[in-house]
């Protein structure tokens, strides 16, 4: 049986690490004052997220937070 003599590794880890780093693009934001954002946390569903917005909701009712689909992070990756 012939061996694949081409693996390259490096390679490999690199392409996996961007399909992870993808796979979290919903987001929970905190809004600043002047059009700022702060991300507070990132999840892979966005159930996952609007349940970690409503706690956040709970404990700090005087801060302003958004779930946000963050499509700006996926260029980034290209």
């Amino acid at each position: 049986m012939t061996q694949n003599t081409q693996y390259n590794e490096p390679t490999a880890k690199t392409q996996t690490l961007n399909y992870k780093k993808r796979l979290n693009s919903w987001v929970v934001a905190r809004l600043l004052p002047n059009t700022q954002r702060e991300i507070v946390a990132r999840f892979r569903s966005r159930s996952d997220a609007d349940g970690h917005l409503q706690l956040l909701r709970q404990r700090s009712p005087e801060a302003n937070f958004v779930v946000a689909f963050d499509c700006q992070r996926d260029e980034a990756l290209n």
